[in-house]
């Protein structure tokens, strides 16, 4: 399985380049799937829907299917989050699979960086980060991307898989 990550701070833009690649990818045939880190609790599910209902009664997994998607809830009850590789073993074979978050893991990563955002650089102390998408000009030890140019940035993470 190739995997690639996008890296970066809150507010970075790293959704929008998830978002863009996801669609670069695909327009060049290939069968992407993603994965995303939430810092905070999240809920996909809302009060008063069946598969809530079920969870709410004490179901410790749900899977809600239809003829157009199909999506698995597991409450996890104090058990601790399952890890990437956990994660990554639950998905379906694919081309590529796209990681949003995931800082301190070791998978190849590019960096969104928005000047901004207020923050530094995690590139510099990190090497994982591959690369970095930026707002703005940088000079760093490795290839720096307009933040903006999916095309450039599709085509270095196509080139370091070797896809």
């Amino acid at each position: 399985m190739k995997i690639y990550g996008v890296t970066g701070w809150k507010n970075a833009g790293k959704t929008g380049l998830m978002e863009r690649l996801v669609g670069e990818f695909t327009a060049r045939g290939l069968r992407v799937s993603t994965v995303k880190h939430a810092h905070h609790s999240f809920d996909v599910d809302h009060p008063g829907r069946d598969s809530f209902r079920h969870r709410a009664a004490g179901a410790g997994e749900v899977i809600l299917a239809s003829g157009t998607r199909v999506a698995q809830m597991t409450e996890l009850n104090g058990t601790p989050e399952p890890s990437l590789s956990d994660l990554l073993a639950r998905l379906r074979p694919c081309d590529l699979v796209l990681i949003e978050g995931y800082k301190r893991e070791t998978h190849p990563k590019i960096e969104a960086f928005r000047q901004e955002a207020g923050h530094d650089l995690i590139a510099p102390n990190d090497a994982s980060v591959r690369a970095v998408a930026s707002d703005a000009p940088l000079v760093l030890d490795r290839p720096v991307f307009d933040l903006n140019d999916t095309k450039a940035i599709a085509d270095f993470i196509a080139g370091d898989l070797a896809l």
